[in-house]
Formats: structure tokens, sequence, C-alpha cells
């Protein structure tokens, strides 16, 4: 998935498929009661242009019913979509280190989604992005501390498991990811984060965002 593009990767099967195929199947029948409307009288009496599925006041009726419905489903999952974003800035005393850090959270500029995954990419500085792959937060700290960095010193990162219910930010506030010293943004080129998450209609979005968008070209200065 391109990095940054919120996408859709899966529609409810009930609220979605059902009316959906409903819709389909009808317009199938109204297909072939089009054909059987123009074929002669002696060829409508015999089979299979003599059977007659549903009458068109019937038919017409759940047409527009199921297009109704097709449409109210999409303008209302437009309406509930969840809009994923980050925001950083770099913060003094957040870590035990000391001096400024970089403090990244997530936020959700639509209505309520909950989440189903949440993974990492850790892409250390002078590699290629396309080399890194997912992993959860345990093994992100793992990785961290294999390279040196310190937990609480370098970095501290939140785990968010499934379930996680990520409500409308109010005032652009935030839910909290991770925080990054200084010595963690020379040393890592990008940290990657996967989001996941279900809607009240039951689609799933998932957003690639880099925790480290920004953080060489903040407004504020960061001090040692």
């Amino acid at each position: 998935m391109p990095e940054g593009v919120q996408r859709r990767v899966r529609r409810s099967r009930l609220l979605f498929t059902a009316p959906l195929s409903a819709l389909v199947l009808l317009c199938a029948v109204l297909l072939w009661e089009v054909l059987r409307a123009n074929v002669s009288d002696g060829a409508r009496s015999g089979f299979p242009w003599r059977v007659e599925l549903l009458g068109p006041e019937a038919l017409g009726s759940l047409l527009a019913v199921a297009a109704g419905a097709v449409l109210a489903r999409a303008q209302y999952a437009r309406t509930v979509r969840p809009y994923l974003g980050l925001r950083g800035a770099w913060t003094d005393g957040a870590l035990t280190g000391g001096g400024s850090a970089w403090r990244v959270g997530v936020l959700n500029g639509g209505h309520v989604a909950v989440v189903e995954s949440w993974d990492y990419c850790l892409v250390p500085a002078g590699r290629p992005r396309r080399e890194c792959g997912w992993t959860g937060a345990a093994e992100l700290g793992v990785a961290l501390a294999s390279a040196g960095l310190v937990v609480g010193e370098d970095f501290q990162v939140v785990s968010f498991g499934a379930g996680f219910p990520l409500v409308r930010s109010d005032g652009y506030e935030t839910v909290l990811i991770g925080t990054f010293s200084q010595r963690f943004t020379r040393e890592v080129d990008a940290l990657l984060v996967r989001v996941r998450v279900a809607d009240v209609v039951g689609d799933a979005h998932e957003r690639v965002m880099d925790c480290l968008a920004g953080v060489r070209h903040g407004t504020s200065v960061p001090r040692d």
C-alpha cells in the first residue's frame, strides 16, 4: 500500500455484499423479462420463454428498494468513515535522556473506529524502505534495543491491541504513538506504522504513515 494514502481494504459482507447481490439478481430478472417481452407470442408459449419470474409491478418495486438500499448504504459509509492522520512536535522532557524529543500521535478526523491491526516497519539510516518488514510493537522494541537504542531514553512506543477504539479527535487531539530522541531521528530514517481499523458499518480501512515525517523540518528547533 502506498504511504500516506488511506484505502478501504474490506467491505462488510452483510451490509454491502447482500444488498448489492440482490440488486444484481433483480437486474438479471429485469433483463430476462425484457427478452421475454420481445419474442413472438408463439415462442413465448414454449420453454423457457413461458417462465415468468416476476410481474412488472413487483419487479419495479423490488428494484427501487434494492437500488435505494445500495445508494443509502454507500452514502452512510462515506459519512461514518474514519480519517486517520499523524501529528508530531518537538517536546521538552518527554524522555529520561533529557533534551527535546519528537512526540507523535495518531488522530481520527472522522467517525469512531476500532483497531484491527497495528504494525511497524523500521527503516535504519541508509537502508532502502523496500527492505523493511512489518512487526509488532514488541518485535520493534527488540530490534531497536539490538541497534543500541535504549527504551525510555531514546524511544518510547505505545502498543495498540485489536479492539482499541479510535474516537473522533476533538481539536486535533491525538492518541500518543511514541516519543523519539534526537539520537533516534539521526539513526533511523523512517518508522512506518500500518494501521487497519473497522468502522461502524463493518468496512476496514488501512493507512501507512511515517512517524518521523516532518521531524527534520519541524518549526521548533530541538535543543540538546
